[in-house]
């Protein structure tokens, strides 16, 4: 048994927040450290906790922060606390190394990026402010601007996400279904899907059964009285218990070339649309149908509504992948119990140690988009957002290995077909998505790219603690 402060973590982590329907995400610049840390000092009560709330009780918005590397560095922690906290998130997302590793390359360079690459503005702090709608929301942002902009931030871009009926994103697909359940956190589920609380919060064991690594403060500043002894660090105070990393992305989303993609390769022999075909391919990409429900269990056709279903295994139901493609976006990130040749209980073990909490908000014209309804009115897209204790062997390890690299399951030319395709392949490369079938599989040919990154960044998520600990840090010029 597990038991998590839940009232000092920072509630996004473990609560979806699905009745805020609104959100702002504001990045922030330190202008004078001194005047933000009082007002941040000032919102730490404010700060959704992770505390389970019966429906009735939901709040009308919420308010969570985060820091990145700059912004920590502003605030003045010491060089020695900060080479504290793991590699991923001193060095950031935009590095040669990293963007190559993530696949940002092409259109999604972040040479090309809106904000968080090296040709923006630096991003320090990100304010998560939500709402049960735009009014609520926008009304709770200007209250909190009309501070902070008298206080030493500055304003350096906002983010607007709003959800989709059904939870639908523009593709047309139910989203944020396959989420870990993690142990202690109020939440049950099947055994199969839970995991130690050390996989997305810092100072718990994790899936290996050891505390992840944890940013410590070495030299003594501020008042380190408010910090946790570090049990890994003796000696040392724990900056990160109950805190985690956050990463976000921008993606663009380009559903009138997915749209047609789909249409194309599923047209009737006189050239028209196959809408049930071009959904069914879309879906088969996917591992879904867009109601949500998976192909595992629905093959064949979408049973309509809107599917919550996460309790499925592929093992004894759909080893060879005919029900649901082997390459499909939803099995390559999670493959439960069927990775490669591994039993059952070795593949849950392995799947379970690369899991992210995902988080979603979108942006642009609110279409839901089909076979013959994928125009929208300028940019559209999606800001995924996630969580681990782990950048590295978590988000960059899914978005490398299972989603970019396309040897897998037998599949040797076949990257995810929703987020790991190249725009530009080299000459001679060639990218399928693999259909299983008996007697033989069938393969589309020539994929295209769908998804173009807009800007991104690594964030530490603290503890409400933490917060007001970066609250007491000494003015940067005192340090």
């Amino acid at each position: 048994m597990y038991t998590i402060e839940l009232e000092d973590v920072q509630g996004y982590v473990l609560r979806e927040y699905g009745n805020m329907k609104f959100s702002r995400f504001v990045l922030l610049k330190i202008t004078e450290d001194s005047q933000a840390k009082k007002w941040i000092k000032t919102i730490c009560d404010q700060l959704t906790n992770a505390v389970k709330v019966n429906k009735d009780e939901l709040p009308d918005r919420g308010l969570n922060i985060a820091f990145a590397k700059d912004g920590l560095t502003a605030l003045g922690l010491d060089k020695k606390n900060l080479d504290s906290f793991s590699p991923p998130f001193k060095e950031g997302m935009v590095t040669d190394h990293r963007h190559r590793l993530l696949g940002d390359i092409d259109s999604s360079h972040p040479d090309s990026w809106e904000w968080g690459g090296k040709n923006n503005e630096a991003v320090e702090i990100i304010l998560l402010v939500f709402g049960k709608d735009k009014n609520t929301c926008m009304a709770y942002y200007q209250e909190l601007k009309s501070d902070f902009e008298a206080s030493g931030l500055w304003e350096v871009r906002k983010l607007d996400g709003l959800t989709l009926p059904d939870n639908k994103e523009h593709f047309g697909f139910r989203d944020g279904i396959a989420q870990p359940i993690v142990k202690g956190s109020g939440r049950t589920g099947p055994d199969y899907n839970c995991v130690n609380p050390g996989e997305f919060i810092l100072g718990y064991e994790n899936n290996y059964f050891v505390f992840p690594d944890s940013p410590a403060i070495f030299k003594e500043q501020g008042d380190v009285n408010l910090l946790p002894p570090s049990g890994a660090r003796p000696g040392s105070r724990d900056l990160g218990k109950n805190g985690t990393y956050l990463i976000i992305r921008q993606m663009q989303e380009h559903v009138d070339r997915f749209w047609d993609f789909m249409n194309e390769e599923t047209k009737n022999t006189d050239d028209s649309i196959n809408e049930e075909a071009s959904i069914k391919l879309a879906s088969q990409m996917f591992g879904r149908w867009p109601s949500g429900a998976p192909l595992s269990k629905f093959p064949d056709k979408d049973p309509g509504g809107a599917s919550d279903d996460n309790d499925f295994l592929y093992y004894d139901d759909d080893r060879t992948g005919a029900k649901c493609p082997f390459g499909s976006h939803l099995r390559r990130m999670n493959p439960r119990d069927n990775f490669e040749h591994d039993s059952k209980e070795k593949s849950i073990i392995l799947s379970n140690r690369h899991r992210l909490i995902r988080r979603a908000r979108l942006y642009g014209e609110p279409i839901i988009s089909s076979p013959t309804n994928h125009d929208p009115e300028g940019e559209v897209g999606l800001y995924f957002t996630c969580f681990g204790a782990d950048i590295s062997r978590q988000f960059e390890f899914l978005q490398y290995t299972w989603s970019n690299y396309p040897k897998i399951k037998q599949l040797y030319i076949d990257p995810d077909p929703i987020i790991g395709v190249v725009e530009k392949p080299e000459e001679g490369q060639q990218q399928q998505f693999t259909i299983q079938g008996e007697p033989y599989n069938k393969t589309v040919k020539d994929l295209k790219r769908f998804v173009t990154i807009r800007g991104g960044a690594y964030f530490f998520f603290p503890s409400i603690t933490s917060v007001r600990y970066l609250c007491t840090l000494p003015p940067k010029k005192d340090n």
